[in-house]
């Protein structure tokens, strides 16, 4: 009988964080007055994940700017929708940063290459190594990297879906997640796709053309896809052809970062008990919480 292939679990952090800030109160605080709701619930998330899993191999990245990625210098106005966190918040992530260390899990954060592209790159470095993955989060952009065996889930809603799940959400396989988000784009990324195309004709597209270079190619036979409108389609295509092209290069997700993401440095040895003391003293959060992440066991 083959052997299991073995697990990793790869977070993308900013998803909780941002999901804790926003559904907890800020009368929360540490001893100073300041904030800690973030905090508190990203441990609750975190310390309950790891009891409920007891992972192997885990990491959580993180991303450090909204406006420093490689994509703002192909597009000026990728995420330019977005407002920047606000000051308790971005000093919160630094605290999250710190509590994803002092449990013990693998942490990465850069100015240039944002957590998804972290998250790919280390999904290609474990997959050499013959991992599957588990990709823990919200964001359908993460879902292009599920292969066989792989699940994509959201840690706290609902199962982990596989290949087959997340074609059946959204219409596609997960290879061609970027080639939709090209065609349709993405209002949360400031992504622009192609104007007057929605999911119905991108999944048509696609389910016939395998990707937006596909498309291209063959632009010539779209007018005769049995889909309403078709004929303006084209013309719509041929017309934002360069927008598409840069829709893609902006979605599609880039495993270059220089990270350190094989699987001994992903191995979870339990949390790193002098650290989490310290860090809970500092902040002062609850005495359960604290006590949960202390009796963690790899």
């Amino acid at each position: 009988m083959a052997r299991r292939r073995p697990l990793a679990y790869l977070i993308d952090a900013p998803v909780y964080v941002f999901r804790a800030y926003y559904s907890l109160p800020d009368s929360l605080v540490d001893p100073a007055g300041r904030p800690v709701n973030a905090v508190y619930g990203y441990g609750q998330f975190l310390c309950g994940l790891l009891e409920r899993e007891r992972p192997g191999h885990i990491a959580a990245a993180f991303d450090e700017s909204l406006t420093s990625s490689f994509r703002n210098d192909w597009y000026a106005d990728y995420k330019a929708n977005r407002a920047s966190p606000p000051e308790e918040l971005e000093r919160q992530f630094g605290w999250c940063k710190r509590l994803s260390r002092a449990l013990g899990v693998r942490t990465w954060a850069s100015g240039r290459f944002e957590a998804d592209d972290l998250i790919a790159t280390a999904a290609r470095r474990l997959r050499e190594e013959g991992f599957r993955l588990v990709i823990v989060s919200r964001d359908k952009d993460l879902a292009q990297l599920i292969g066989p065996g792989d699940r994509w889930w959201d840690g706290l809603d609902g199962p982990p879906l596989g290949p087959a799940e997340v074609r059946a959400r959204f219409g596609v396989a997960p290879r061609q997640i970027a080639d939709y988000l090209a065609l349709v784009g993405d209002a949360v990324d400031n992504i622009p796709g192609v104007p007057g195309i929605g999911p119905k004709a991108a999944g048509a597209l696609l389910a016939r053309f395998g990707s937006v270079a596909g498309v291209y190619q063959q632009l010539h036979r779209v007018a005769d896809l049995e889909l309403r409108g078709a004929a303006g389609l084209a013309e719509r295509l041929a017309g934002h052809r360069e927008q598409a092209l840069l829709s893609l290069r902006l979605a599609t997700l880039h495993a270059g970062a220089r990270i350190r993401c094989g699987g001994d440095d992903l191995a979870w040895a339990g949390p790193r008990p002098a650290a989490l003391k310290r860090l809970f003293g500092e902040l002062g959060i609850g005495e359960r919480l604290r006590e949960r992440c202390l009796a963690l066991k790899s």
